[in-house]
Protein backbone atom coordinates (compact mmCIF):
# COMPACT_ATOMS: atom_id res chain seq x y z
CA UNK A 1 0.00 0.00 0.00
CA UNK A 2 1.24 3.47 -0.87
CA UNK A 3 2.53 5.32 2.24
CA UNK A 4 0.78 8.56 1.24
CA UNK A 5 -2.60 6.81 1.00
CA UNK A 6 -1.95 4.92 4.22
CA UNK A 7 -1.69 8.28 6.02
CA UNK A 8 -4.67 9.78 4.15
CA UNK A 9 -7.76 10.72 6.09
CA UNK A 10 -10.87 8.69 5.51
CA UNK A 11 -14.13 10.50 4.91
CA UNK A 12 -17.59 9.85 3.55
CA UNK A 13 -20.03 12.32 2.00
CA UNK A 14 -23.44 10.89 1.12
CA UNK A 15 -25.69 13.15 -0.92
CA UNK A 16 -29.37 12.20 -0.90
CA UNK A 17 -28.65 8.44 -0.83
CA UNK A 18 -27.76 8.70 -4.51
CA UNK A 19 -24.16 9.94 -4.61
CA UNK A 20 -21.34 8.76 -2.34
CA UNK A 21 -17.87 10.35 -2.15
CA UNK A 22 -15.28 8.36 -0.20
CA UNK A 23 -11.71 9.43 0.53
CA UNK A 24 -8.92 7.27 1.95
CA UNK A 25 -9.61 4.36 -0.42
CA UNK A 26 -6.66 2.02 -1.04
CA UNK A 27 -8.25 -0.43 -3.47
CA UNK A 28 -11.58 -1.45 -5.01
CA UNK A 29 -12.01 -5.17 -4.36
CA UNK A 30 -15.04 -5.62 -6.59
CA UNK A 31 -18.34 -4.14 -7.67
CA UNK A 32 -21.61 -4.87 -9.43
CA UNK A 33 -25.01 -3.14 -9.59
CA UNK A 34 -25.86 -4.11 -5.99
CA UNK A 35 -22.52 -4.03 -4.13
CA UNK A 36 -19.24 -2.10 -4.13
CA UNK A 37 -16.45 -3.43 -1.89
CA UNK A 38 -13.43 -1.24 -1.22
CA UNK A 39 -10.44 -1.31 1.08
CA UNK A 40 -10.05 1.95 3.00
CA UNK A 41 -7.49 3.10 5.53
CA UNK A 42 -10.15 2.31 8.19
CA UNK A 43 -10.99 -1.23 6.99
CA UNK A 44 -13.17 -2.82 4.32
CA UNK A 45 -16.20 -0.73 3.33
CA UNK A 46 -19.11 -2.44 1.58
CA UNK A 47 -21.72 -0.27 -0.12
CA UNK A 48 -25.06 -1.96 -0.79
CA UNK A 49 -27.87 -0.68 -2.98
CA UNK A 50 -29.41 -0.77 -6.44
CA UNK A 51 -28.13 0.36 -9.84
CA UNK A 52 -24.73 1.23 -8.34
CA UNK A 53 -22.05 2.60 -10.64
CA UNK A 54 -18.46 3.57 -9.86
CA UNK A 55 -18.32 6.95 -11.58
CA UNK A 56 -14.65 7.55 -10.81
CA UNK A 57 -11.77 6.17 -8.79
CA UNK A 58 -8.58 8.21 -8.53
CA UNK A 59 -5.89 5.75 -7.45
CA UNK A 60 -3.38 8.55 -6.80
CA UNK A 61 -5.62 10.41 -4.33
CA UNK A 62 -7.71 7.51 -3.00
CA UNK A 63 -11.03 9.16 -3.85
CA UNK A 64 -14.01 7.27 -5.27
CA UNK A 65 -17.48 8.36 -6.36
CA UNK A 66 -20.34 5.85 -6.39
CA UNK A 67 -23.78 6.72 -7.77
CA UNK A 68 -27.09 4.86 -7.59
CA UNK A 69 -29.55 4.08 -4.78
CA UNK A 70 -27.44 3.57 -1.64
CA UNK A 71 -29.16 1.40 0.98
CA UNK A 72 -26.31 0.55 3.41
CA UNK A 73 -22.67 1.20 4.30
CA UNK A 74 -20.99 -1.61 6.24
CA UNK A 75 -17.46 -1.67 7.67
CA UNK A 76 -15.48 -4.81 8.42
CA UNK A 77 -11.91 -5.04 9.61
CA UNK A 78 -9.18 -5.98 7.18
CA UNK A 79 -7.94 -9.54 7.61
CA UNK A 80 -4.45 -8.26 8.50
CA UNK A 81 -5.82 -6.41 11.54
CA UNK A 82 -7.63 -9.39 13.08
CA UNK A 83 -6.28 -10.94 16.25
CA UNK A 84 -5.06 -14.54 16.55
CA UNK A 85 -8.31 -15.58 18.21
CA UNK A 86 -10.31 -13.86 15.49
CA UNK A 87 -8.45 -15.84 12.84
CA UNK A 88 -9.03 -19.05 14.78
CA UNK A 89 -12.80 -18.65 14.96
CA UNK A 90 -13.50 -16.44 11.95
Amino acid sequence: MNDKRQEAEHGIILQGRSKLNVSGVCDVKGFDEQTVVMETVMGILTVKGRELKVQSFAVETGNIIVEGYIAALVYTESRQKRSGIGRLFG
